[in-house]
């Protein structure tokens, strides 16, 4: 395979790990983490791949590197803020529950 052919493939897959990427963004503002975690099993093989090929550190891809981790980045902003909300609504369920409960034993 010569140079260019590789640079193509590889060049494609980092492609589509950032197709992967901005799904998972979309789909982890919508709150469907089910979705977000099984395309995170479909970019386990990429990155692995992609990690392991030693191909990622040529100049060529360093706007290709920067989009890849920005999109990282809001990725898990956005987890961090639906696991900071969902923690949330549960510790007011919680309270809820033991309101209840004080009422029910004082009746």
């Amino acid at each position: 395979m010569d140079t260019e052919e590789k640079t193509s493939r590889f060049s494609s897959k980092l492609d589509n790990l950032k197709m992967i990427l901005k799904e998972q963004l979309k789909l982890a503002r919508q709150g469907n983490f089910s979705s977000v975690e099984a395309l995170g099993e479909k970019a386990a093989p990429i990155v692995e791949e992609i990690s392991q090929s030693g191909d990622f550190e040529p100049a060529e891809f360093q706007g290709q590197r920067e989009q890849i981790k920005k999109l990282y980045e809001e990725l898990n902003l956005s987890l961090t803020i639906q696991k900071n909300h969902t923690a949330e609504e549960l510790s007011r369920i919680r309270r809820g529950r033991k309101t209840i409960g004080a009422y029910r034993n004082n009746v």
